[in-house]
């Protein structure tokens, strides 16, 4: 064990870092001063010295991680290889949970730190001997201190002292960090440097405003990080010079992160008498002067290197142009509205949905879409809303939704948020009804004791008369049975895997519905495509409605009859298994409007991960759960509904004068001017089916609102006005959804970078190479043309017209260079969005 605690030692040393003075092999994460300076924990390792020692040590400060395994002059056996395996996955998660608590630690300490300290003046020593204005800079204890951002959020510190010694707050989180000098609103350019002197004496000198990384190694995350927050801003890498040290890292790395968001360079220029020790644009200030730096940023230019490829222009000189880095090949999102909870939802489930979205963090349309599938499944078909004064038309406020986003955006811990009101009712049902069949049970002894009672004098006045009359017995018998206790039937309110025959059964023990979860909606819908399956689709569809009753007749099961088909859905998908879904949808011959019910479908814009540890809203919490518990057992006709009648099968709410004018001025506006402007027939059949969305969520919320007040009546103003917010709302992200489908030339894109990913394409192909393959969604000259445009727009490609310039030069040709990025580090972010 001393050997392999020596080589874990000299690994630790040799990735540039001071290993500690004493390591452990206890398979316990710890951290130690990398830089050897007493006071500093950046450093980490975890050590296991059972069986073949194995650890992971690492750098947060400077994001070096690394595994290593001791040598033992042999091929690990598959079972050795299994255990590593599992000692390289738990050291990762340990880190990633450390790191993550250390970040959090960090980013509270300096939201305190910043938000105590004071604004630094100009007089500071080492302002004064840069010669540059304190720019935003605060103090702490004598030292200059400088936010590490991204957005609004501060999630590290930089110290400067006197002396121009920096350091970081420990634990921070530096790599996609920075810190903006001067204001971006109305600038028409950017800057990018590495220090805050550096960017000091950028922005003073030609009034841009600049981000500064802190380091060359953040260069390249905050210039995508600018790329991203100002896509038309032009934007300038300023480099620190740095020839001394090997490798230029200054240089390079300003280089490559110029290439990647295709912006411009600007290097200092010292002259022919440079003096060794400078570097950066102070150092030009210092030496040269302001006009020096104001014509170096002047003359900025595109960046030379290893990626560059070579064009002809039309006189036949050669020019260099640097790759960008290449984007995914996905269709941009339509925009969406913000959720507005003073608008969406009531306040007894504003500050529940609001405070669960916060701490997660995820975007609150995730649970409030949730909670109201799962209201709409409670109420089911106990009541229903007539949404015309004097039609007989019945509509039952079960609901079908889901949360659309990629993978780890927190829909399955949102979905669990919004449905924990439905787990506390079913944790209730399930005590009740064990309470229930402890009676059940003594009732049906006694039965069965009473019942064996009779059967026996039966039994001997058949053999004696004289011991009883046998109609008299058998009279009493018949009553007796009559008198069977009947077993009580557990209450459901939701089901997580199921299938059609049993839903059917639970439909028939629940008749006012019950909601059918899926975390991965996926897996449901392939079901019912299913060889052998597809009356299940067809189940579905009519469950949708809520309002009919169902006969199946089965020679395993029986007969059965479902007085009320009513099934709510709500699940998770992820963009790309939609787009399969609504390539079916678009289709007519398999077009059924299945996926058009989904009409709760929401696909916010993403919220970005923030660290959240605090107490949950309890009384938030239990306001909102006491509403689900109120619709659980409530009695329509109490609350103000008319009761069932020869025309009315469930007992219905009407909307007041109001609300009724209000949604007769809403569906006029649909089916008059909206619907008939359609131009795509899948978005017009899915905005048609708000006939029964909107009063649906009226009669939700105009319930909740009883359940809270106390008041019961017809459905009111109030109600119906959220209920159109949620339609304008919901539309929005509907066109989101189905946008994912109908941009022109996307899935013959995504067909293309496939095959330009498997290398089916060389470099310099035409378009013709293309088509004669005849791939899938590649099979004419319109589909590869849009695939190639698609492709060059988002750097997978450069054109380059050959030929055809004179006599002998043949023809013109149009062939495409392949970006050579597309395999750096196997593969980038540019397979999203690639056809699975």
């Amino acid at each position: 064990m001393l050997d392999a605690i020596s080589l874990f030692r000299k690994a630790i040393r040799s990735a540039g870092l001071e290993p500690p003075e004493a390591i452990n092999a206890d398979g316990i994460l710890r951290r130690f001063a990398s830089n050897g300076k007493r006071g500093d924990d950046a450093g980490w390792y975890v050590l296991h010295g059972d069986d073949i020692a194995a650890g992971a040590f690492g750098d947060w400060r400077t994001g070096i991680s690394q595994t290593w395994r001791a040598n033992i002059g042999r091929t690990l056996t598959p079972a050795e290889e299994l255990a590593y395996k599992a000692k390289v996955d738990a050291m990762r998660r340990e880190r990633e949970i450390e790191e993550t608590k250390r970040r959090g630690e960090a980013a509270t300490n300096a939201a305190a730190i910043w938000d105590a300290a004071q604004l630094a003046d100009d007089n500071h020593p080492y302002l004064a001997r840069k010669g540059i204005k304190a720019n935003g800079a605060r103090l702490h204890n004598g030292d200059l201190l400088f936010p590490l951002r991204i957005g609004a959020e501060i999630y590290s510190l930089q110290f400067i002292n006197a002396n121009g010694d920096k350091r970081f707050l420990t634990g921070g989180k530096v790599k996609g960090c920075y810190f903006i000098i001067g204001s971006t609103e109305g600038a028409t350019a950017l800057c990018i440097a590495e220090g805050f002197a550096t960017g000091a004496t950028i922005h003073e000198a030609t009034g841009y405003p600049v981000a500064v990384a802190f380091n060359a190694g953040n260069l390249q995350a905050v210039a995508q990080a600018m790329r991203e927050k100002f896509p038309d801003l032009p934007l300038t890498l300023c480099v620190d010079d740095d020839t001394a040290t090997s490798g230029n890292p200054g240089l390079t790395k300003a280089t490559e992160a110029a290439g990647d968001v295709g912006g411009l360079l600007a290097i200092p220029d010292f002259g022919d008498d440079r003096p060794e020790e400078v570097s950066d644009f102070n150092d030009l200030y210092q030496h040269c002067g302001i006009d020096a730096v104001r014509t170096a940023i002047a003359n900025a230019s595109k960046p030379t290197g290893s990626q560059l490829i070579t064009e002809r222009t039309p006189n036949g000189d050669s020019t260099h142009t640097f790759w960008p880095k290449p984007k995914p090949i996905q269709a941009p999102l339509r925009p969406v509205p913000s959720f507005d909870p003073e608008i969406m939802l009531p306040e007894v489930l504003r500050r529940w949905v609001m405070d669960e979205a916060d701490r997660m963090p995820c975007p609150p349309d995730f649970i409030a879409a949730g909670a109201l599938v799962a209201l709409g499944s409670i109420i089911g078909a106990r009541c229903a809303i007539k949404s015309k004064s004097r039609d007989s038309w019945l509509i039952v406020p079960n609901l079908w939704g889901g949360l659309v986003a990629q993978p780890s955006a927190k829909k399955s811990p949102a979905i669990g948020a919004a449905l924990k009101p439905l787990d506390r009712l079913i944790a209730k049902a399930i005590k009740a009804h064990q309470e229930d069949v402890e009676v059940f049970e003594a009732d049906k002894t006694v039965f069965e004791a009473k019942r064996e009672a009779i059967e026996s004098n039966i039994k001997a006045a058949a053999k004696d008369s004289k011991k009883g009359n046998l109609d008299s017995l058998a009279k009493e018998l018949q009553g007796q049975r009559q008198q069977a206790p009947v077993a009580p039937i557990l209450r459901r309110y939701k089901s997580n895997d199921t299938t059609v025959e049993k839903l059917g059964e639970l439909l028939r023990d629940n008749p006012n519905g019950l909601l059918v979860m899926r975390d991965e909606l996926v897996g449901l819908l392939a079901s019912w495509d299913k060889e052998g399956r597809e009356g299940e689709r067809a189940f579905y569809l009519e469950a949708w409605n809520g309002d009919a009753s169902f006969d199946t007749d089965r020679i395993g099961r029986g007969s059965i009859f479902i007085p009320n088909l009513c099934v709510s859905i709500f699940g998770g998908i992820q963009p790309d298994k939609l787009i399969g879904y609504l390539e079916q949808a678009a289709n007519a011959l398999a077009n059924d409007g299945m996926l058009q019910r989904f009409q709760l479908l929401v696909y916010p814009d993403h919220r970005d991960w923030e660290w959240r540890d605090r107490s949950p809203d309890k009384g938030a919490r239990d306001q909102a759960f006491a509403v689900f518990e109120a619709l659980a057992d409530f009695d329509p006709v109490v609350w103000g509904a008319a009761p069932s009648d020869d025309f009315a099968k469930f007992p219905y709410f009407r909307f007041d004068d109001t609300a009724q004018e209000i949604f007769i001025e809403w569906s006029g506006d649909l089916h008059l001017k909206r619907l008939p402007a359609e131009d795509h027939p899948i978005i017009a059949q899915h905005l048609a089916k708000y006939d029964k969305l909107f009063p649906a969520l009226a009669l939700i919320f105009h319930l909740v609102d009883c359940a809270t007040t106390g008041r019961g009546g017809p459905v009111t103003a109030e109600a119906a006005l959220r209920a159109a917010a949620w339609c304008e709302y919901l539309e929005a992200h509907a066109r989101r959804c189905y946008g994912l489908l109908i941009d022109d030339g996307l899935r013959a894109a995504q067909a293309l970078a496939k095959k330009v990913r498997q290398g089916k394409l060389s470099d310099g192909f035409t378009a013709r190479d293309v088509r004669r393959n005849q791939w899938r969604y590649l099979t004419s000259d319109e589909a590869v043309q849009a695939a190639l445009d698609w492709l060059e727009d988002e750097g997978w490609l450069r054109s380059e017209i050959i030929g055809g310039t004179g006599p002998g030069t043949g023809r013109r040709t149009c062939r495409y260079s392949i970006n050579p990025k597309l395999w750096e580090a196997g593969k980038t972010e540019g397979d999203h969005g690639e056809l699975a």
